[in-house]
């Protein structure tokens, strides 16, 4: 035997004397996002700290999060717009769109008879699977032309993507993007026409950002808004994608082995039971190999090709080997290769390459079933359980040359045989030596029964008993043979005793010895582990593929200390301690070192044999990418300053995840390694431990993280027996220390273990055995104190929804409870548990840096039955040794917070402390000790006085209430004063029923940290729900730290009959670092300056349109004068320019007449955007210069090169810039509408009103009130439902002695203490006028993907339901509707506006609905009764609405906050406080008369309210908020939102006007005249009868609307021989058109079968194309031209200037809109595609454009073709088209001779041929008598 070795020097030196002083430290980032959850000052993430710290380096951390999140699955919705096609290719085509995401196919309707179809059709995708599948699902745009019922029509083009493409995207969206379509068939041909569209994926919870739909400027500028991620290039190039596939290794078996036995008997032939073929899924393709009959160890030696655009928009592959079975095929296992980490896209990247490497796959345990359970695993869902097969793969893409000759064409997948790979490509094989030794199990969960316990460790397929290697029959006919003992020596697993290896050195012991469990406590067992700890071990053949375990573990290591540093700055942020950046620095520092030290690592591997291309080409680029980090990071650190943390904290987070992304390896070695716990033969529990956490190097950063450590695991259930409450409970807790090495270097595999042990072999075998056994003879006695002080904010367990929480901590083999405390989900226990001997094994030294953790569970206790889970926590104690002093710095300790987890949520919080202190020896010991420091190196022990004297003392139980239980001592809880907490009562809202009765007489309970108040008692709920004393204080002695402060409870009960009450429901308020009163700061500028200030009020240039004509000269002063009459003079200034020019141009005067509420809602549309443009645009820049400084710092280039580069970048940005203002400037400025006189602008929000005022809790806080059990669904989805009602009030808390000044105030009132100047609460009678502008993107709620929406609104009692003016067949439907309802505050506050969907028969169903609180908007500051306009006005379109007019509304407020004014002074002067503004003092009646007024004045104090001192506050300006639709059955995920606005109007004030007409604008009708005087050039296409010549018979055919309503044809222009066809000929086409929108509205019904006319909205396009007539067959197509009416090129004067050019570069000439122009006449071209896609000109005409309105068209009407009125002359045409009316004989002979002459000529000859075949037969046999008789 061989006692433990003592440390040797090296060691003790290289630790020094670290303090083992624990820093605060936090999680990774994912405590980070679910911290995101709740406030950010309620966490400090000690807990996540405590745990994942490491001092020394014995212990590894822990993983916190028990429940496995992947696999669950989730709700999403994906909702795709197609808008339009163009380009499409083909001639005279009728368009479909097919919109295709995973297997569900959608179709747009189909346009008849063009190429650039516009469709505007919505579908929505609604899905409820794991992430991981979403992700993967392809959406597919296809374009089908002529489809039909009877037909599938053809395939024009498609274009792929994948939903996680989508969903990495900015907002989750593509927002109008063109897709390039392609044709799979042919892959030489190039783009076949674009598709524009958006494309949304809504996950829960996420909320989408819709861009403002408004008119659509840019966006024709189709190749720079391509529907591609950021940074894959246009002219996306095809490649083969070759996937080879060549064994596999360790199958499992498939089969029952009955039918085998049976086969065994009768042929004696064993038989493999698994038929594997491998089935490769890519961009929604499938590809499948042959399959392998009966073989564990299947050859194929096959690839599947692929063809895909390059780079793919397609992320995974999915390699799935499969069973084939008669029945169904089953997945055996399932391996994604993500085609990002196996490629890199940059300068100097490679194409993506893998292999040949063999990849592991994992799923459900080996045994075979016929259900198995756990199948979902082996289709790659969730955490594989068990080693199921590994595959050797290679991946390859080549690019095409699509140019080349013998390409082949199709995109279809093919399966070609390849040749077979050398043993040695991927690896040499290598013995691999797998150590274990298990130092406790604790916390087995009682429900596995009492059977004894054993834990197996697997690694691949060795050291699996029950179900681990399939013996191939091939080998066994092998070993007959004798060959090769490597290949067996593999696959054979030495696990019985006497199959010994041949080195007789080691055989394997993968489990530990059954053991009988023990009694912790009701829960859990223990198994009795105390000196003596089992190990296993396991020897198993790898190919050595190391060094990819190395690389990714250095690169972990890295982000592992990254990681840690940027924790620890955030809880520097959040805790608002000192210097963050200090740290920051500190951090970036060790990134930049821990970076150049990979390179010089790495540098060593560059040229080392038996490796793949991609492990070249991967260390190439980490080496780069590491390298250029580490640059970086030197050089944010010398950015990092006190203001810019926050923003180089996010560039590192950065770093982080490209290091996470860098060190995942994609090509496997040694498959992972899992730890079972068996009880009774079967499989309870596992977990799962990558293998390169725990491989050896001789190189420190090289190893593992868990490598030669004792790391504490956590068994959880497999699959989806994991989910939900089973996956919370822990299966057992390990303390278990693992190593994994090349045998040949085994020799320090103890190490890492706690020394003081005695090594046992097994007996049977000789001297190089590892240990089964190791005996601990150092233990050291602890004592631990935990002090538990109290939780907050924890899972509400019980239907009341509070709990009963009680916690139990565990430590080692021991635990205990803290007392039940009842009803409350914020339990103060303030109790101190002591646990007395904990053994502790191992030497002190390493106890004290590395104390094992501690768990504290929580649990609600119920009467009946066992208690409820709630959460974990998991802490280290601070340790104290024997010889240490019991003081400052490290004791007593402090109390941390510590986050609570259930399963993979935050159930709370925990305050603790933890102690773990050393007890002083007895003589006994000391006795053994000195005997040790004789023997041992062990340093001189200081000897105590005995016993336990030593230890700090325990204070005895305090309250005699409590019993025997023990405070938290004096110096650990808190330091408290005393606070006054004072509580507004306003009311209760929408209390729901309990137990089926009402609740009548409500009461509300304050609570906080044992004092409270109650409020006074509603008599009656029904008749008023407000409180009748608003305002009652409570004195509490409360924490001086805020952060320890303790959550506040609100409860409201139910008071019955016979003094009985019942819970209603209760709130938390976690923190009340809100409501802390602050007196106001008396040096402050804002408080009382002398002298007055004079406000400028154009504080920032307001952002016009780039085509605001009207320029006020005023602008430039700083005090504005808005003068009507300098309007005025503008306006006769430009009206005589106009006149001077002569009548050339008629431009309309936009006139006050014409001007409506839309004028104003678009122009401050058109505002928002381009607010939001500029807002991207000074983004984009901030972006670029921050980018180019890093690029700069990296390159260390001196500043004045910055500036060239700088330069340079600038202006590609800026060409970039200007080619877009060029653009939105041709769109908006030039041919918009006529020049744009001011538009009084309302503000038009895009989210809802209360989320940009902060909800309207400026003093009146609304506090949802809940009961019943909290839901487990991962996101509290379910928390609406708990919800029983609302608290409306507020609280305010100070230290008590309160200062004087506040008190002595004037009008200052005791009984409202803090709460001054409220209204009172008694009910209020408010006329409620609610407008609805209109609805975008609803959720479609019929089968033919539309809806039927109306408005319903509810307040209180009353209802009123639109029902009769639905709009049908709209999912964005213009309202433009006000209602009116009258209603009592506080009895009716809550209004819900919801749409529904109209149906013929059944019922309507509901859309979505949202809810607004109207009662907070009427009584907050922020004064939200009714919107502030910006400017004032008596009548137009810009009325003021409010009754109160802006001077009454100052005054009241002056009043209300107590200011000196308002003083309106001479010369446009008003004076508030000590403010003076200015503005305008004339105003003008409906007849023009002006009248001096102070309503300007008084408006723009009111516009500037914030600058007020002391009292101001933004006011709601007139707006339109945008509110998003939800609906109930679907939680979180929008259905469309709202565009709507509310005003409020008190009954007790004058009636407010009539409400502001919004009804949407009717379009306007015009009637659009086309003369189509000539045609030249046309192509022809007939030849001419006997002559030959080419010649065509030409007809013009028009449409406005789509060819199938209003299509007209010119007559017939016969036999042009030139292509000149004369015609002389008008087209009317009458529209009604909406001029804001610029859209055609049609109103037609959709089939036979529709119930009413849906109404379209289509561009103004005006189509002419030109046809050749045939008699017999079908008119051959041309030519066409398309002409977007506001805006097209300028015809040519002459036929010979009319060319391509003119269509081709259309973005660059001048174009013109016929709204403005009214009469337009030119040449235009008729262009066609020719085979090879090319536009070619096939033809010209003169036409002439003249647009009329409906009225002008009644006064002169015209006729149809050449008829009266206003007849045109007939055309001149040559001879040769004679009319045929004419001469109807000759004109037949042109029509049939000329173009069937050679036909009928035929049909002559045949006849008569014929007529002498009928003679000859009739006349010879007569004939032949004749000769015979010789007559």
């Amino acid at each position: 035997m061989k006692l433990g070795k003592a440390k040797s020097s090296k060691d003790d030196h290289k630790r020094g004397d670290e303090p083992a002083i624990l820093e605060m430290e936090d999680l990774d980032k994912k405590a980070m996002r679910l911290a995101g959850m709740l406030e950010p000052d309620t966490i400090s993430l000690a807990s996540v700290t405590a745990v994942t710290t490491n001092v020394s380096n014995k212990r590894s951390k822990p993983d916190i999060k028990m429940e496995p999140s992947s696999g669950r699955p989730v709700d999403y919705q994906i909702s795709i717009t197609v808008i339009e096609a163009r380009q499409l290719i083909g001639l005279n085509m009728d368009p479909v769109v097919c919109v295709e995401v995973g297997d569900d196919k959608k179709y747009t309707s189909m346009k008849e008879s063009t190429n650039c179809p516009y469709y505007n059709e919505y579908f929505v995708f609604d899905f409820h699977v794991p992430p991981d599948v979403m992700f993967d699902k392809i959406i597919k745009l296809s374009v089908i032309h002529s489809k039909n019922l009877l037909r599938s029509g053809t395939l024009v083009g498609t274009f792929k993507m994948d939903v996680g493409t989508v969903y990495s995207q900015p907002e989750h969206q593509f927002y109008h993007k063109w897709a390039i379509l392609s044709d799979p068939d042919d892959i030489t041909a190039g783009c076949k026409g674009y598709v524009k569209c958006d494309i949304a994926v809504v996950g829960k919870g996420d909320n989408i950002k819709t861009p403002h739909k408004a008119n659509e400027t840019d966006e024709d500028d189709i190749e720079g808004n391509l529907l591609l991620p950021e940074g894959i290039p246009a002219e996306r190039q095809w490649a083969r994608f070759y996937v080879k596939i060549h064994r596999a290794e360790g199958l499992p078996k498939m089969n029952t082995s009955i039918m085998a036995n049976v086969k065994k008997a009768f042929i004696g032939e064993n038989r493999d039971l698994v038929d594997p073929y491998v089935q490769v899924q890519f961009s929604g393709q499938k590809g499948k190999t042959s399959v392998q009959k009966s073989s564990y160890e299947p050859i194929w030696n096959e690839q599947v090709i692929f063809t895909e655009l390059f780079p793919p928009l397609c992320k995974r592959i999915k390699v799935q080997i499969r069973d084939s079975d008669k029945v169904n095929d089953v997945a055996i296992g399932t391996h994604f290769i993500d085609l990002r980490k196996i490629s890199n896209d940059g300068d100097k990247g490679f194409l993506p390459t893998l292999g040949p490497a063999w990849v592991n796959m994992y799923g459900s345990t080996r045994q075979y079933t016929l259900m198995d359970e756990h199948q979902d695993l082996n289709d790659g869902l969730g955490e594989g359980v068990s080693f199921r097969a590994r595959l050797l793969i290679s991946v390859a893409v080549e690019i095409l040359d699509t140019t080349s000759p013998e390409i082949i064409c199709s995109t279809d997948v093919q399966v070609e045989p390849v040749s077979n790979i050398s043993e040695s490509a991927t690896g040499k094989m290598e013995e691999f030596f797998l150590f274990g030794s298990f130092l406790e199990a604790t916390m087995i969960d009682r429900k596995i029964g009492d059977k004894p316990i054993s834990f197996e460790i697997t690694i691949g397929n060795y050291g699996n008993h029950i179900d681990g290697v399939s013996k191939s029959s091939s080998v066994k006919k092998k070993k007959k043979e004798g060959e090769d003992q490597e290949e067996e020596n593999e696959l054979i697993q030495n696990s019985s005793e006497d199959e010994a290896d041949e080195d007789a050195d080691l055989t394997s012991v993968s489990s530990t010895p059954p053991m009988k469990p023990f009694i912790t406590d009701r829960n859990y067992f223990h198994l009795p582990y105390f000196e003596k700890k089992p190990c296993v071990y396991i020897k198993s053949w790898w190919q050595d593929q190391r060094r990819r375990l190395y690389n990714s573990n250095m690169m972990d290591k890295i982000a592992d200390k990254l990681e840690e540093g940027l924790n620890d700055v955030q809880e520097v942020i959040k805790t608002e301690k000192a210097f963050p950046e200090r740290r920051l620095r500190g951090v970036l520092e060790e990134l930049s070192i821990g970076c150049s030290r990979y390179v010089t690592l790495a540098n060593k591997d560059v040229n080392l044999a038996g490796r793949t291309k991609l492990d070249r080409e991967r260390l190439k680029s980490c080496m780069r990418e590491m390298d250029s980090m580490g640059q970086q990071a030197k050089q944010i650190r010398t950015q990092v300053k006190k203001n810019t943390v926050k923003e180089k904290l996010k560039l590192a987070q950065n770093f982080l995840q490209r290091l996470r992304f860098l060190a995942d390896e994609p090509q496997h070695s040694i498959p992972d390694v899992f730890i079972w716990m068996m009880s009774n033969n079967k499989r309870i529990a596992y977990a799962r431990i990558p293998s390169k956490d725990i491989l050896y190097s001789v190189v420190d950063e090289e190893t593992g993280k868990d490598c030669g450590k004792v790391k504490a695991v956590f068994l959880k259930l497999p699959g989806k027996k994991g989910f939900g409450p089973a996956g919370w409970t822990v299966q057992a807790k390990l303390e278990l220390y693992l190593w994994l090495g090349l045998n040949k270097s085994r020799k320090n595999f103890l190490h890492g273990l706690p020394n003081g042990f005695e090594e046992i072999r097994a007996t049977k075998m000789g001297h190089g055995l590892p240990p089964v056994t190791l005996v601990y003879d150092m233990k050291q006695v602890f004592q631990l104190r935990a002090h538990m002080y109290q939780a907050r904010s924890l899972f509400a367990a019980d239907s009341s929804g509070l709990s009963d929480p009680f916690a139990r901590v565990f430590f080692s083999s021991q635990s205990q409870v803290t007392e039940v405390l009842n009803e409350t989900l914020c339990p103060t226990w303030d109790q101190l548990l002591v646990f007395d001997d904990v053994e502790l094994f191992g030497e002190a030294t390493e106890l004290r840096d590395d104390p094992p953790i501690i768990v504290v569970e929580f649990y609600d206790q119920d009467t009946v039955g066992k208690a409820e889970f709630i959460g974990r926590t998991f802490a280290k104690p601070i340790i104290k040794m024997r010889d240490e002093p019991y003081g400052p710095p490290r004791f007593p300790p402090q109390l941390e917070y510590y986050q609570i987890y259930r399963g993979n949520s935050i159930a709370g919080e925990l305050l603790a402390a933890f102690e773990l202190l050393q007890i002083p020896f007895d003589a006994e010991e000391i006795r053994r000790a000195l005997i040790a420091v004789h023997d041992f190196a062990v340093p001189q022990i200081k000897v105590g006085q005995g016993g336990r004297a030593d230890l700090p003392p325990l204070e005895g139980p305090t309250d005699s209430e409590r019993g025997p239980i023990l405070p938290v001592p004096l110096g650990i809880r808190p330091v408290l004063s005393r606070y006054r907490i004072e509580v507004l009562f306003w009311g209760l809202r929408d209390l729901k029923r309990i137990n089926l009765a009402q609740v009548d007489r409500p009461r509300v309970d304050i609570e906080c940290a044992g004092r409270g108040v109650q409020s006074a008692l509603i008599q009656n709920y029904k008749k008023n729900p407000n409180f009748s004393t608003l305002v009652k204080w409570f004195e509490v002695d409360l924490p001086e730290n805020e952060l320890l402060h303790p959550p506040l409870n609100i409860r409201v009960v139910d008071c019955r009959a016979f003094g009985r009450y019942i819970l209603v429901g209760s709130h938390a308020v976690s923190t009340l670092r809100h409501f802390i009163y602050s007196p106001p700061d008396k040096s402050c500028n804002n408080w009382a300056t002398a002298g007055d200030v004079s406000v400028s009020l154009e504080a920032e240039p307001p952002i016009r349109k780039m085509d605001t004509v009207v320029k006020l000269d005023a602008m430039s002063d700083a005090v504005v004068k808005v003068d009507m009459n300098e309007d005025e003079s503008d306006k006769e200034k430009k009206k005589k320019k106009k006149k001077k020019k002569g009548g050339a141009e008629e431009e309309e005067e936009t006139d006050e007449r014409v001007l409506d509420w839309w004028s104003k809602y678009f122009a401050s549309i058109e505002t928002l955007k381009e607010n939001l443009r500029s807002q991207e645009a000074a983004q984009a820049e901030a972006e670029e210069r921050e980018d180019l400084e890093i690029a700069a710092e990296a390159a260390d280039i001196r500043p004045d090169d910055l500036h060239l580069k700088g330069s340079k970048m600038k202006e590609r940005f800026k060409e970039k810039k200007s080619s877009k203002q060029k653009r939105s400037q041709a769109a908006d400025g030039s041919e918009k509408r006529p020049p744009k006189a001011r538009v009084d602008e309302l503000v038009v929000y895009n989210r809802e009103l209360e989320s940009e005022y902060g909800n309207f809790e400026d003093w009146l806080h609304t506090f949802n009130l809940y009961r019943g059990k909290a839901g487990d669904d991962d996101e509290h989805a379910l928390d609406d439902d708990r919800i029983v009602g609302r608290f409306k009030g507020s609280l305010c808390m100070y230290k008590v002695p309160l200062s004087q000044e506040i008190t002595r105030e004037a009008g200052y009132d005791p009984n409202m203490g803090m709460f001054q100047s409220i209204p009172h609460n008694d009910p209020i009678h408010v006329l409620v006028r609610v407008y609805v502008v209109r609805a975008t993107d609803l959720h479609p709620a019929d089968i033919n993907g539309k809806a039927d929406p109306y408005v319903v609104i509810k307040l209180g009692k009353s209802e009123v339901k639109d029902k009769e003016n639905y709009i049908s067949k709209q999912l964005n439907p213009v309202f433009g509707k006000s209602f009116d309802i009258e209603a009592t505050f506080p009895m009716e506050s809550m209004l819900t506006v919801s749409v529904y969907d109209w149906d013929l028969v059944g019922t309507d169903d509901l859309i979505g609905e949202t809810k607004i609180d109207l009662e907070n908007r009427f009584y907050s500051k922020f004064r939200a009764t009714c919107g502030i306009a910006s400017n004032y006005s008596m009548h137009g379109y810009n009325i003021w609405r409010d009754p109160m007019k802006p001077s009454q509304i100052l005054a009241k407020l002056c009043k209300e906050g107590k200011i000196d004014g308002p003083h309106y002074g001479p010369g446009g002067k008003v004076k508030v406080a000590n403010r003076i503004f200015t503005g305008a003092t004339e105003i003008e009646d409906e007849n023009g008369l002006k009248k001096q007024t102070e309503e300007h004045l008084a408006l723009s104090v009111l516009n500037h309210w914030e600058e007020i001192p002391r009292v101001g506050c933004k006011l709601v300006p007139e707006h339109v908020e945008t509110r998003p639709l939800l609906n109930p059955d679907k939680p979180g995920i929008e259905q469309g939102r709202l565009e709507m606005w509310v005003d409020m109007f008190p009954m007790d004030m004058p009636a407010p006007g009539p409400a502001i007409d919004i009804s949407p604008r009717k379009p306007k009708s015009f009637e659009l005249r086309v003369i189509i005087w000539n045609t030249d050039d046309v192509i022809l296409e007939d030849d001419a009868f006997l002559t030959g010549e080419k010649m065509s018979d030409i007809y013009v055919r028009g449409w406005l609307k789509g060819q199938q309503e209003d299509k007209q044809d010119t007559d017939v222009h016969y036999h042009s021989l030139t292509g000149e066809g004369n015609f002389n000929w008008r087209f009317v086409f009458p529209f009604d058109y909406l001029v804001a929108e610029e859209k055609i509205i049609i109103s037609k019904k959709e089939s036979m079968f529709s119930w009413d006319e849906t109404e379209y909205k289509i561009p103004p396009r005006l189509t002419m194309q030109v046809w050749d007539a045939d008699h017999f067959s079908a008119d051959d197509f041309l030519g066409a031209i398309e002409l977007d009416l506001n805006r097209f090129p300028r015809g040519a004067k002459t036929a010979k200037q009319c060319n391509l050019d003119m269509i081709r570069n259309e973005q660059e000439l001048p174009t013109i809109s016929i709204f403005k122009q009214k009469r337009v006449k030119g040449w235009w071209p008729f262009v066609a595609r020719d085979e090879n896609d090319e536009m070619e000109l096939t033809g010209k005409v003169e036409a002439e454009l003249h647009l009329v309105t409906a009225e002008e068209a009644e006064k002169s009407p015209v006729g149809l073709g050449r008829n009266e009125p206003d007849p045109l002359e007939k055309p001149n045409r040559p001879d040769t088209s004679l009319m045929w009316f004419l001469g109807p004989l000759k004109s037949l002979r042109y029509f049939i001779w000329h173009n069937y002459r050679w036909l009928i000529l035929k049909a002559l000859g045949l006849i008569l041929l014929l007529l002498m075949l009928g003679l000859f037969l009739y006349s010879i046999p007569g004939y032949l008598v004749k000769k015979i008789l010789g007559a």
